[in-house]
């Protein structure tokens, strides 16, 4: 039988102790490097005493010294051992296919399958992966100034979170191809443990690192099993791995981490509870150096960074591009959905098309996250849509990030703070991201959101009042937020932002409806719609609306913000009211009857919009088609005029106005004829031609197009028209309206001057 302890002979222990003196070390750390706990087994080793057989061969290697060469007759061969042993092997590639051939079905079962989030079955990795891509420089590590930062606008922020800035991207097994010793960062959900798996699984196969074994560590696993037994030792750990595949003899896996045959996948060091994490790092530390000529990949979230790998390169996985985005939609329906083939692809490609339409640009910035977007298409997938209230996808996102990915992980974290639980965080964070939302801030300081933690510890029960303990602890709770939850996100050296500003946005809503909910004041929604005419704040609205139990409120508030905007200008009100009488003589669908001519007078060529004009009214049709020609006719293209004016012939059915257009037609020159004499014509008759169009228009169409608005009066123009927009989404959106307040309001999108005539009037 194989020797269960070895001992070393009279002039291995004289070379030992003399590689031993070199180092310069006391026994206690070589007891250290070795992961002993006592330094007794380094005094028997030396006093040539017999010693465990793993731990005579570690210290041999941490020595760099053959152990065979250092053992008094150490077993060359295992005649009665019918088990898998390195002797046999001269060849090393011969040993690593045996090897791998044994462990194969052991590393399919651990990595070929994923347990996705509410799906009820394991689905097979292959079936679901994409290829991820890294960022060589980490974002959070580099340096920029607050200044720079607070130049990023909402869409510029979300290019800033895909990596966008000034990194370039590259292939993630390309990136383990050129590090040997490589640590991977990314949020909750990016993907680390998956990309893992893929390895695994590649090198299984031969088709990724053929010349090596893989070995898949949890560390959490092996942080619980250190727990019990007392020590951190990789190497007993994988050699247990090998036990299971029936490989017993421990100079298989010597002979293979010596030769540098192994590619080692440890994965989740942020799962590693604070008090071992320190150890589980030296460890890895310290094995990798020894085995160095072996490939090593650790994951880790971003935010832990901080616990350093000597030796190891950081890069981070990049968020999904949209050519990925696609890629996994298409996997994701194949595999999770029980219709044909034909129904899948067609439902992948209905997926892509609506995520890229602009009213779900809020669901396009989460599905960047490979997790996030597989909960776009579960709910797509039962929707057929996306939904209209966001509201609840975004709670079931933070939940996720709050504490639910990690149960279903079944993974302990450490507490954040003694008695803060989970909705306190929820309402620390909605805190944070209404102050920092209301001053216009994406990015804040760190010193800024640690003063935000530590005003709300601060008023929680048995709080310190110790400022330097208060500082303390909100450090503390900033650490655990972004480690734990992921919802802030070091951006750059001390500048954080919410890691989505999807959720800044949620969380400011929940904020303002929070307070208006607990204060029962009117405040805090007054204060919301004094932005109505700010475009960063149009998300909240909406969210804001959709979470109040009753919106009545708020969309009366709306209105009157909206109505205060022209409400000092006579010669808006004048044009506001013409364009209500249109509206109301082109029934049924006033509302966006009314928006057209607002559109009318603001743009100065409307034939872009035709198709939206012809789903509103065929009068509506004419009215465009008459702007255009008015438009056609001033540019002085003469061919240009005369087919708009057979055009609006062609559609006139009014006998007054036909026979108007087409006096006006017979007075114009035939471009065909002599181009001269129209410019001819142009330079002399052009101007009173071009009024007499304007007034039959005006006649008979009452259209004017004599407004000529100041520049400050084409800003109003624009932001009522974008208000009233905003508060016509907010009442198509769901939200809890009486059907009383949506016809008042429906009917009140008029000028002030004309509403108040009607309500004199009794109507």
């Amino acid at each position: 039988m194989v020797k269960r302890s070895l001992q070393g002979s009279v002039t291995g222990i004289e070379q030992a102790k003399k590689a031993f003196a070199h180092k310069g070390w006391t026994q206690d750390n070589l007891a250290f490097e070795v992961n002993l706990k006592t330094r007794q087994p380094i005094w028997r080793f030396f006093t040539g005493r017999s010693v465990d057989r793993h731990i005579f061969i570690e210290i041999c290697s941490v020595l760099s010294l053959n152990w065979r060469e250092i053992a008094a007759n150490p077993p060359e061969e295992f005649p009665e051992s019918k088990e898998l042993g390195a002797a046999e092997f001269l060849d090393i590639d011969a040993l690593v296919q045996q090897v791998r051939s044994q462990r194969f079905d052991k590393i399919q079962d651990q990595c070929g399958t994923l347990q996705l989030l509410d799906v009820s079955r394991p689905v097979r990795i292959d079936d679901i992966y994409i290829d991820v891509n890294i960022l060589e420089e980490i974002a959070s590590l580099q340096w920029l100034e607050f200044a720079d930062l607070q130049k990023f606008t909402s869409k510029e922020f979300d290019r800033f979170g895909l990596g966008e800035v000034s990194q370039t991207q590259k292939a993630g097994i390309a990136a383990v191809q050129t590090y040997s010793k490589l640590r991977v960062l990314g949020k909750p959900g990016a993907g680390k443990t998956t990309f893992l798996q893929h390895l695994a699984i590649q090198c299984n196969r031969g088709r990724f690192a053929a010349n090596r074994v893989p070995i898949f560590v949890t560390l959490r696993d092996f942080a619980d099993e250190t727990r019990v037994a007392g020590e951190f030792n990789l190497l007993n750990y994988i050699y247990k791995e090998f036990l299971t595949c029936g490989i017993s003899d421990p100079s298989v896996l010597e002979t293979l981490l010596l030769s540098g045959s192994m590619l080692v996948l440890l994965d989740g060091l942020d799962e590693v509870l604070h008090q071992e994490k320190r150890g589980v790092a030296n460890e890895i530390r310290r094995f990798s150096e020894k085995y160095q000529k072996n490939i090593f990949v650790v994951t880790c979230r971003t935010a832990a960074k901080a616990f350093n790998l000597r030796r190891f390169t950081d890069v981070e996985i990049a968020p999904f591009s949209q050519d990925q985005i696609v890629a996994f939609a298409q996997k994701w329906f194949t595999a999770l959905t029980k219709t044909n083939i034909q129904n899948k692809e067609e439902q992948a490609i209905e997926f892509i098309k609506k995520l890229d339409l602009p009213e779900n640009l809020q669901f396009r910035r989460l599905a960047v996250s490979p997790l996030f977007l597989h909960l776009a298409c579960w709910v797509f997938h039962h929707q057929n849509k996306f939904p209209n209230q966001k509201i609840a996808f975004y709670k079931q996102c933070l939940d996720l990030l709050l504490g639910k990915w990690d149960e279903t992980k079944a993974i302990e974290r450490d507490e954040v703070y003694e008695g803060f639980s989970l909705s306190q965080n929820l309402k620390l964070l909605s805190q944070v991201a209404s102050a920092t939302f209301d001053q216009g801030n994406y990015f804040f300081e760190q010193r800024i959101v640690e003063q935000y933690i530590s005003d709300y510890i601060s008023d929680l029960p048995n709080a310190s009042t110790e400022p330097e303990e208060l500082q303390l602890d909100s450090e503390e709770v900033l650490q655990a937020i972004e480690l734990q939850h992921g919802l802030l996100a070091e951006r750059v050296q001390g500048i954080f932002s919410f890691s989505y500003l999807t959720f800044q946005e949620y969380l400011t809503a929940r904020k303002i409806v929070a307070s208006y909910n607990l204060q029962a004041l009117e405040r805090p929604l007054e204060c919301l719609v004094s932005h109505i005419t700010e475009p960063r704040w149009r998300e909240i609205f909406l969210l804001t609306v959709a979470m109040l139990p009753s919106a009545d409120f708020l969309v009366l508030l709306m209105k009157q913000e909206v109505d205060a905007l022209v409400a000092e200008d006579t010669y808006l009100q004048k044009f506001l009211t013409w364009a209500s009488h249109k509206s109301l003589a082109a029934p049924p669908q006033p509302i966006a009857i009314r928006a057209f001519y607002l559109t009318l007078a603001r743009t100065p060529h409307l034939i872009s919009h035709f198709a939206l004009v012809c789903i509103l009214d065929r009068d509506i049709f004419l009215d465009a088609a008459l702007d255009n020609l008015v438009m056609e006719c001033t540019i002085a293209d003469a061919y240009a005029c005369d087919d708009a004016l057979s055009y609006a012939l062609a559609i006139a059915q009014d006998a007054g106005l036909h026979q108007a257009l087409q006096q006006l037609k017979d007075l114009l020159p035939d471009p065909e004829q002599s181009r001269e004499r129209f410019q001819t014509w142009w330079q002399t008759s052009y101007p009173a031609w071009i009024d007499q169009l304007k007034t039959a228009i005006a006649k008979h169409r009452n259209i004017e197009h004599h407004w000529h608005f100041s520049p400050q009066q084409q800003q109003v123009l624009q932001q009522y028209y974008d208000a009233n927009q905003l508060l016509l989404d907010c009442l198509n959106s769901n939200c809890e309206v009486t059907d009383v307040v949506r016809q008042e309001i429906e009917v009140g999108l008029l000028p002030i001057e004309e509403l108040s005539k009607r309500e004199w009037q009794g109507l």
